[in-house]
C-alpha cells in the first residue's frame, strides 16, 4: 500500500487523472509527427523489411523517451543557454531542434523532388541498395526519434512533476504509435497523393522546429489544425476520384 500511495497516489485525485489524460493526449499528438516520418521512410524499403524497420524505429523512440525521463534534471538544464550567436542565446534544446528541423526540411525536400521526378536518382545494384537503405532508414529514424523525444519529454516535464504520470503517458503514446504504424503505412502506400501531403506536413514541421529553435514559438494547435484541414480536403479528393472511377 505504501508503494501504491507513493507512486500512484495521483490516481486518488481528479487533478492527477486530468494531468494523466492531458499529457497522454499531448504525447499522442506529438507522436504523430514521428509516426508520419517513420511511415514514409519505411515504405521506401523492400516489403519484407518495412515492418521490422517500423518496430525498431518505434521501439527506439520508447527507449529514448524513457531514458530521457530518468534524466529529468539534465533535460531541464537543456533549456539553459550554452552559446550566443546572431545576438541571441541558444540552449542545447534549441540546437537539437534547429538541427533536427534542418534535417527534416532537407529530407522532405529530397523526397518531394524524388516523387515529382522519380527518374532523377542515381542508384547502385538492387541488392546493395536494399541493404544500405535499411541501415540508412534506421539511422535517419533514430536521428528524428531523438529530436521528437527531446521535444516530447520537455513538454511532459513542463506539464507535471510526477514521473509516473510521464512514464504512463509516454508508454501509452508509443503503444498507440505501434498499433497505428502498419495501418498508416499501408494507407500511405496505397494512396500516392497522400505521400505528397505527408511530405508537406514534414516540411511544415521541420520549419516549425527551426523557428522554435530560434525562439519563435508557433502554437502546436495551429499546426495540427492546418494538418487536419489539409487531410480532410485530401480525403474528399480521394472520395471524388473513387466516385468518378466507379461511374466510368
Amino acid at each position: 500500500m505504501e508503494f501504491f500511495a507513493e507512486y500512484f497516489g495521483f490516481l486518488n485525485s481528479p487533478a492527477g487523472w486530468a494531468a494523466l489524460i492531458t499529457l497522454l493526449v499531448m504525447e499522442i499528438v506529438l507522436g504523430i509527427d514521428n509516426l508520419i516520418f517513420i511511415s514514409i521512410l519505411t515504405n521506401k524499403l523492400p516489403e519484407h523489411q518495412q515492418a521490422k524497420a517500423r518496430r525498431i524505429g518505434i521501439g527506439a523512440a520508447l527507449i529514448l523517451r524513457l531514458g530521457l525521463l530518468f534524466t529529468v534534471s539534465i533535460i531541464v538544464q537543456m533549456k539553459d543557454p550554452v552559446i550566443e550567436a546572431f545576438g541571441q542565446s541558444f540552449s542545447w534544446r534549441d540546437i537539437i531542434l534547429i538541427v533536427g528541423g534542418l534535417f527534416l526540411v532537407w529530407k522532405a525536400t529530397k523526397e518531394i523532388h524524388h516523387t515529382v521526378d522519380p527518374n532523377d536518382s542515381i542508384e547502385a545494384g538492387a541488392g546493395k541498395v536494399a541493404m544500405l537503405s535499411m541501415g540508412a532508414a534506421i539511422t535517419q529514424i533514430l536521428l528524428l526519434d531523438l529530436v521528437f523525444s527531446v521535444d516530447s519529454i520537455i513538454t511532459a516535464v513542463g506539464m507535471t512533476d510526477e514521473i509516473v504520470i510521464m512514464v504512463i503517458a509516454v508508454v501509452g503514446a508509443v503503444t498507440v504509435m505501434l498499433l497505428a504504424a502498419d495501418p498508416l503505412s499501408r494507407f500511405i502506400g496505397k494512396n500516392p497523393t497522400i505521400v505528397m501531403l505527408a511530405l508537406g506536413f514534414l516540411l511544415m514541421i521541420g520549419m516549425t522546429l527551426i523557428a522554435d529553435g530560434f525562439g519563435f514559438h508557433v502554437p502546436k494547435g495551429y499546426i495540427y489544425a492546418a494538418m487536419g484541414f489539409s487531410a480532410l480536403v485530401e480525403i474528399l479528393n480521394m472520395m471524388a476520384r473513387r466516385r468518378r472511377k466507379s461511374a466510368e
